[in-house]
């Protein structure tokens, strides 16, 4: 239970941890470039805007744009409501046009700009922190207006008026803009592109669509719908004032005129375009075409989204949590191409969602919980090498490993096993001979258990416990194992002939007899780790097991005993004989038969003898 409750401690606490790291902007740049990639893509002009660029043909044609006179523009103005029956809409002039020049030129155009009323020119606001007195006392506002350029008195109350500033993001680039400005003597200007559109609607008596929501500054989304260069509606000011353009095209348009050069330095990158700049001129046309058609777009609330990403995030944590590399994989696509999908989807609505955000989480979790998987696997592929390596042939550990985890799961299964104990006879007094050198005893008896271990792992045992100078083995467990039994047989007779030069050599320095004490059987046992969580062992149990132990007890130095069992697996390929002894088995009720092992080979039946 604990465990559990520290699991989801950390689940709750990594969602949020990435949470918190999307909402303070770790990936704002990231998810902006995400965001202007997915969602901006081009779309048909609309014919209804016209752009009248002072390009670079016009610069050659008519000269250096800061020697222009103003009645330049006054004489551009003149041609494009040439026709009285045929005149644009509006004629936004994409030009600041502060100051007083030359008396003559500046006067012609104003004079054009109040004989048609349909021409707006250009304001720009000066942004700074400034301090404000309020009911709690002076504070500090953050992007205040803290002047205005307006254009020279006459032109200002002869045409309207639109701002035209530019609102870029952090990382630089243009993806929002001003819809109006509040001003400090509490009127309202609108942006030139606003502006624009007011007269258009009016022109032709339709009933304009609602207008964008803002955020705090005033400010909404832009959905472009095209890139630099793409108007298709555009032409060059030499041509209008070369007179080769007919002024009736442009009845009841928006004719935008403005720079179009890139020395006249009035272009910015944008969300549709990171690389090439697109004039500001353009930029109004784009922001005119989405207000004619009612195209807004409006950022959804980050509180919101946040709520959104740690939701997800959880879930994709205790989906990715302990799975195999394909499922998490699978869940890992299924939820960014999902979130990317839901987010073309909300765009089409009429909603911005950050990109990013989810796949970005999703990925990073993804990530960690495969490297998270990999080091839980190998510490487990350790944990079972560590646990099994003492106790069996390095081969079955392989074979274990494959297992993962269910190799280390508490619990047991049902196995017929061959079972086999073995006990150093004398070794109690040999210990007592030895009493003064406690350090001997250990030796020779290392050397003992080294023999037992060696000749278990040998036959592919496994060697399931020291008890004292005891020891216990089993086979056919963990993993299956071919003719298990014979194997058990070989493994003990392996270990008496391995004991006898030991006990010849001990025999001398010690006068002691040492040998080995074996019982061997065979049967069904419940075999796994068996314990707690805590503290486990690998081990067998059963009545098998405790027939093999009795078996064992009962056993002289150098003898091997076997029950019936054992004898009927060995079928005729062994040596046995029947007891020459009665025998009882503690705990058991029912006598059993119990043979002799004495060597492994073919019995020759007819001559009843043994070849082994």
């Amino acid at each position: 239970m604990r465990g559990r409750i520290r699991t989801a401690a950390a689940a709750l606490g990594i969602a949020a941890l990435l949470t918190a790291l999307a909402g303070l902007g770790a990936l704002e740049r990231l998810d902006l470039a995400a965001s202007d990639a997915w969602y901006q893509s081009r779309s048909a002009a609309d014919p209804a805007v016209v752009l009248v660029g002072i390009d670079q043909r016009a610069l050659e044609a008519i000269g250096p744009y800061d020697q222009w006179g103003r009645d330049v523009m006054a004489q551009a103005i003149e041609i494009l409501n040439g026709q009285e029956d045929r005149r644009p809409a509006a004629i936004a002039v994409d030009v600041l046009y502060t100051g007083e020049t030359a008396p003559a030129a500046d006067q012609a155009l104003a004079d054009a700009a109040e004989r048609y009323g349909n021409v707006i020119v250009a304001a720009l606001a000066v942004f700074g922190d400034a301090w404000q007195e309020t009911e709690k006392g002076p504070d500090l506002v953050r992007g205040a207006i803290m002047d205005l350029d307006l254009p020279y008195p006459a032109l200002r109350s002869a045409a309207g008026l639109g701002h035209i500033n530019a609102m870029l993001d952090t990382d630089g680039v243009l993806r929002h803009h001003f819809l109006s400005l509040d001003l400090p003597d509490g009127t309202v200007l609108p942006s030139m592109a606003l502006a624009a559109a007011e007269r258009y609607w009016t022109y032709h008596g339709l009933t304009p669509p609602p207008m964008p929501e803002t955020g705090p500054l005033g400010s909404w989304y832009i959905p472009f719908c095209g890139e630099p260069g793409d108007l298709s509606q555009s032409f060059s000011v030499a041509d209008l004032l070369a007179g080769e353009l007919d002024s009736g095209y442009f009845a009841g348009k928006i004719v935008l005129i403005g720079p179009y050069a890139l020395g006249l330095r009035d272009s910015y990158p944008t969300s549709i375009d990171h690389a090439q700049l697109m004039h500001g001129v353009e930029i109004q046309a784009n922001v005119i075409q989405a207000l004619l058609r009612g195209e807004h777009k409006r950022e959804a609330g980050t509180g919101a989204q946040l709520l959104a990403l740690f939701l997800l995030l959880l879930a994709c944590l205790i989906g990715f949590w302990k799975r195999p590399v394909l499922p998490s994989t699978i869940l890992w696509a299924g939820v960014s191409a999902g979130w990317l999908l839901l987010c073309r989807l909300a765009y089409q609505a009429g909603w911005v969602l950050h990109v990013l955000w989810v796949p970005a989480g999703a990925s990073v979790l993804y990530a960690g919980s495969l490297a998270a998987n990999y080091v839980q696997a190998a510490l487990a592929r350790w944990e079972v090498t560590r646990r099994f390596k003492r106790y069996v042939a390095p081969e079955i550990v392989n074979e274990i490993l494959a297992g993962g985890e269910e190799a280390l799961a508490l619990g047991g299964r049902r196995r017929e096993i061959a079972v086999l104990f073995v006990d150093v006879r004398g070794f109690t007094a040999m210990s007592e001979k030895l009493r003064d050198d406690p350090e001997r005893v250990v030796e020779i008896l290392d050397r003992y258990l080294t023999l037992i271990a060696g000749c278990i792992l040998h036959s592919g045992g496994t060697l399931d416990k020291f008890i004292g100078d005891a020891a216990m083995a089993f086979w056919n467990a963990p993993l299956a194992q071919e003719d298990y039994v014979m194997r058990a047989a070989q493994a003990s007779l392996e270990m008496v002939q391995g004991a006898s030069a030991l006990a010849a050599e001990l025999k001398e320095l010690y006068q002691v007899d040492i040998s080995f004490g074996i019982g061997i059987h065979t049967g069904p046992a419940v075999v796994g780790n068996i314990g707690s969580p805590q503290r486990m062992d690998y081990t067998a149990i059963g009545d098998t097991v405790n027939t093999a132990s009795r078996l064992e007890s009962n056993a002289r130095g150098g003898e091997i005993l076997i029950s019936q069992a054992v004898v009927d697996a060995l079928a005729g390929r062994a040596k046995t004989a029947p007891l020459d002894r009665e025998v009882h088995l503690k705990g058991k009720e029912k006598e059993i038969s119990i043979y002799t092992l004495e060597g492994i080979g073919k019995l020759d039946e007819e001559r009843g003898t043994y070849d082994g």
